[in-house]
């Protein structure tokens, strides 16, 4: 039985705490919460801009702390969820692995690389795993939208276009969003699922090129890929209240289209040049949150499991963020 403590208890902690707990052999045992009002709401519904955040957590069934120390010196959990603001995700993590204890870290992996850096080093010294939450690799369209794009049974990627779109985000009790020195701004907490997802899908770019508003609470980048293929992603916090989230992709192989749309009916499909029909069966084991965490406490269960995402892609990830920001701040394309 995997015991496991969430450090951070806001819509995130709830969904970590949703996917854990419908999860054979792993039990949330413990919380680590320093607001009282987070605590005090813990049996009221939450809000985001996805849905399966738990609605109502038992804080009675648990043992609960306010401060991480204290929880790690109990001795009572194997593993980490931590679901905090990106700025104490580093400090947090390295904490944990210094426990020696496993951690599942939410995005962004933290703000800088060097914050990145000292996460790395600290799972190696340590000798535990560390696994970064980017669900979009675990998420079932883009999964299957990947093993198209690798099996080759449709030619090469010739382009590709991502959306993401969302009203700002207004559920953190403090605003943390709006605050780029904690989370790192629009393009470090909603832009980099994409981003993420064609350092994935595509590799590395050589460069980058990003427009974005003065505040970055829109970007929009040209990852170049000298041999192609032409990709391009955009995201916004900007959208008027009332707009439902997107998050979409058109992408074009030599042989195929396939397209992802969160709000139509059917989401995914994919359209062929030679008129054959693909295999359209999508993992299961629920959404991408569901299965990262699946994923993890395989990992912790000693099974074999293919590698998804890997501290060090998280790290690069981050990577590429940063120069797309600078890109836009400075009108320049930026090499990576």
């Amino acid at each position: 039985m995997i015991r496991v403590g969430i450090v951070g208890l806001g819509y995130m902690g709830r969904m970590h705490y949703r996917c854990w707990s419908g999860l054979p052999g792993a039990k949330v045992t413990a919380v680590c919460e320093a607001s009282p009002k987070v605590l005090a709401d813990a049996g009221k519904p939450t809000k985001g801009n996805v849905e399966g955040a738990a609605e109502h957590i038992d804080l009675d069934s648990l043992s609960v702390y306010s401060d991480l120390g204290k929880l790690l010196a109990a001795g009572e959990v194997d593993a980490l969820s931590i679901t905090l603001p990106t700025f104490l995700h580093a400090d947090t993590t390295v904490q944990g692995l210094e426990a020696g204890v496993h951690v599942l870290c939410e995005k962004p992996m933290a703000l800088t690389v060097a914050d990145c850096d000292r996460m790395v080093a600290a799972a190696a010294k340590a000798g535990k795993t560390l696994q970064i939450g980017h669900c979009i690799r675990f998420w079932p369209e883009y999964v299957a939208a990947r093993n198209l794009i690798k099996g080759g049974r449709y030619g090469k990627p010739i382009a590709a276009s991502f959306r993401r779109y969302s009203t700002m985000p207004a559920w953190s009790p403090d605003s943390w969003f709006a605050d780029e020195q904690r989370s790192g701004g629009q393009p470090l907490d909603l832009h980099i699922h994409d981003t993420d997802y064609v350092h994935y899908a595509f590799g590395m770019p050589a460069t980058v090129s990003s427009v974005a508003d003065p505040h970055q609470t829109y970007i929009s980048t040209q990852y170049h890929y000298p041999d192609g293929p032409a990709i391009v992603a955009e995201s916004t916090w900007r959208m008027a209240k009332g707009y439902a989230f997107e998050m979409s992709f058109v992408i074009v192989l030599e042989g195929a289209t396939i397209l992802y749309d969160c709000n139509a009916k059917p989401a995914f499909r994919v359209l062929t040049s030679d008129g054959s029909t693909p295999d359209l069966t999508l993992p299961t084991g629920g959404d991408g949150y569901a299965r990262e965490v699946e994923h993890f406490a395989r990992v912790l269960a000693g099974e074999p499991v293919d590698p998804v995402i890997t501290p060090n892609d998280a790290r690069e990830t981050i990577r590429l963020v940063l120069a797309e920001k600078e890109s836009a701040r400075e009108g320049r394309a930026v090499g990576l």
